[in-house]
């Protein structure tokens, strides 16, 4: 073989080792599993896009040497990236939901609507990174059966031009972001089992204002006695159909010590509130500190935020009441 072709050939060899397209499948069906979480460990991981593709780059994670991958109704998966082909497949995990409560389309209700919490005030949010979970807990008033029908997720906007931030018709700056939504039981005061596996998930623009607004209604979520938790995360950045981009996930910085990773922050940001007495706000690190939940307080977390006094992300609910037949 000629001494170029062979470099060629060489060159083809690494790019493909360097990096891979892989599919997470659904064992049983093939099909692919949408949003599927890949840790890499040590506080690295990607999520795979809406068909199950994700991009695996040793160029970006030489130290990676195993793939942990999570999706809910599945069997976890452990995949050495020396093991690693063009597919993983996952073998569906049966486990108990409650019961979906089928309620009568001619059933008379009420439509109630806690609101949600604003704030344009860049220095009162959250920066939103990949490896965070927001989830807020809602309390059950009464027994009376409710149904969500709408959740009012608040977001603050940026001016393009920082001096003119506090301008309303400020032009705002662009981003495309892809979210997912979960729901979750009280158990005992932290989010517990899932109330569905439905792959929840919407994308927001600086288009959308400063609520975005998700209806829920065909889910059948129903509150469950002791309350409920809804959960937010950001998946990443998308092109302009919606499509999930192979966003990096962290910022490599050089210090006296080595190379220091900072997970990237993404928009749009998250208003924090201080209008709210109780903690209801819980946060998770999905890949480090065992992808446990703790409760957004001092002592509890590190934040610039717990010195304006702000401890929640204020999500809103609108949900129907139905009254007794």
């Amino acid at each position: 073989m000629p001494f170029k072709n062979l470099q060629i050939l060489t060159l083809l060899l690494a790019s493909v080792v360097s990096s891979a397209q892989v599919t997470i499948k659904n064992g049983k069906t093939q099909d692919g599993i949408p949003y599927a979480t890949v840790s890499f460990g040590n506080g690295q991981g990607i999520f795979a896009d809406d068909e199950g593709v994700f991009i695996f780059t040793k160029k970006l994670y030489p130290d990676v040497d195993t793939l942990f991958v999570t999706s809910l109704g599945y069997k976890d998966v452990t995949v050495p990236t020396s093991e690693l082909s063009d597919t993983i497949l996952m073998d569906e995990e049966v486990s108990q939901l409650n019961e979906v409560v089928l309620i009568a389309d001619n059933r008379k209700f009420t439509e109630e609507t806690l609101k949600p919490y604003l704030d344009d005030d860049y220095y009162h949010c959250w920066l939103p990174t990949i490896e965070s979970e927001i989830a807020v807990i809602f309390r059950n008033p009464d027994t009376d059966l409710k149904k969500l029908s709408t959740i009012h997720f608040p977001i603050t906007l940026e001016s393009k031009d920082w001096k003119k931030r506090k301008k309303k018709n400020a032009e705002k700056k662009p981003f495309s972001t892809l979210f997912k939504v979960k729901f979750y039981e009280n158990n005992n005061g932290l989010p517990g089992q899932v109330l569905t596996y439905d792959n929840i998930v919407f994308k927001a623009t600086e288009k959308n204002g400063d609520v975005h607004n998700l209806d829920v209604s065909a889910y059948n979520i129903t509150f469950p006695e002791n309350g409920f938790f809804v959960s937010l995360q950001v998946l990443g950045y998308t092109d302009t159909q919606g499509k999930l981009l192979p966003n990096k996930k962290y910022k490599e910085i050089k210090s006296k010590n080595g190379i220091v990773k900072i997970p990237t922050n993404f928009r749009p940001l998250l208003p924090f509130t201080s209008e709210i007495p109780e903690h209801r706000t819980y946060i998770k690190r999905v890949f480090i500190n065992g992808n446990n939940w703790v409760q957004f307080r001092k002592g509890n977390i590190e934040s610039g935020l717990f010195s304006a006094g702000l401890n929640n992300y204020g999500i809103g609910i609108s949900y129907k009441v139905y009254n007794d037949e």
